[in-house]
């Protein structure tokens, strides 16, 4: 086999899609363009801001294993690390599919984290999660300052909810407490996101997120969104379906029943920025 390098994707084409603030670069890779070894130094170089197209993440569309699913993606964060899945992320594949023609409006793909369900509405789309799992409403694990209460449920990949009041929320440093969350000793060896909550009514949270792979604050997570209202609504403080307020502004809406919280839908807008073709200059 003939070495593949990022040189061979001058003039490859490419959109750039956004759900709730988070950014993503979707490439159509059913014939196999991009080889499994070269994809994750793809998507670090893609990734960075200010130096190529910019983005949160990499999502590349396959060919399926399964009948019942007309894509398998392999998404990449900003860092060049494989994620099992992203709720913002789906929801932009699920609508770049059907503006590509390579599904219907109702459709089921293939993620790491199991085969996710999704129904598009123009910009508005709706996934079903896979089932929630490693549900604990109630650790303490100790950071340098001291000991904290934290929540944690993996909603296709691991998330930490910690609760706070609005103000608490709003003057939080993200950054510094969710880096040594995300790797606290606890989480090892994948890490876990974080996400820090405060309730805002009987059906509405806010949300700010410290996501692995981009280590930093994100505008939205899809799966922390996800989990944020799980964990609030089983904690007693909201009831279904919640409202969850992004960091970005825009409101996601999970949809799920407190007698049956394994079954749990994500909706809200995804959005095309532009397509285009990558210049030898961006993989530099």
């Amino acid at each position: 086999m003939v070495d593949q390098s990022l040189a061979d994707f001058e003039g490859l084409p490419f959109t750039k899609m956004t759900a709730s603030g988070n950014d993503f670069i979707l490439i159509n890779n059913f014939e196999g363009r991009i080889r499994p070894d070269i994809a994750s130094s793809l998507a670090q170089k893609l990734c960075r801001r200010a130096l190529s197209v910019g983005a949160d993440g990499l999502i590349l569309l396959e060919r399926p294993r399964l009948s019942e699913a007309c894509f398998a993606w392999r998404f990449f964060n900003a860092d060049g690390s494989e994620a099992e899945m992203c709720g913002n992320g789906g929801r932009c594949a699920a609508r770049f599919a059907v503006a590509e023609g390579i599904c219907a409006e109702k459709l089921a793909f293939e993620t790491l984290a199991g085969v996710i369900k999704a129904e598009v509405k123009d910009r508005l789309v709706k996934i079903q999660l896979t089932p929630p799992k490693d549900l604990c409403l109630e650790e303490e694990i100790h950071l340098s300052k001291g000991p904290l209460k934290i929540s944690f449920v993996n909603t296709g990949v691991p998330h930490v909810v910690v609760l706070l009041s609005p103000e608490e929320l709003e003057n939080l440093a993200v950054k510094a407490l969710g880096q040594e969350i995300r790797h606290h000793e606890a989480f090892k060896p994948a890490g876990a996101n974080v996400n820090f909550v405060a309730s805002l009514g009987p059906q509405k949270i806010a949300v700010r997120t410290y996501e692995r792979g981009v280590e930093g604050e994100t505008l939205a997570c899809g799966t922390g969104a996800t989990a944020a209202a799980l964990i609030s609504a089983l904690k007693g403080l909201v009831t279904p379906p919640v409202e969850v307020v992004t960091r970005g502004g825009e409101i996601l809406k999970i949809y799920f029943d407190l007698q049956e919280p394994e079954v749990v839908f994500l909706e809200g807008e995804a959005r095309f920025v532009y397509r285009a073709r990558l210049a030898a200059e961006a993989l530099e």
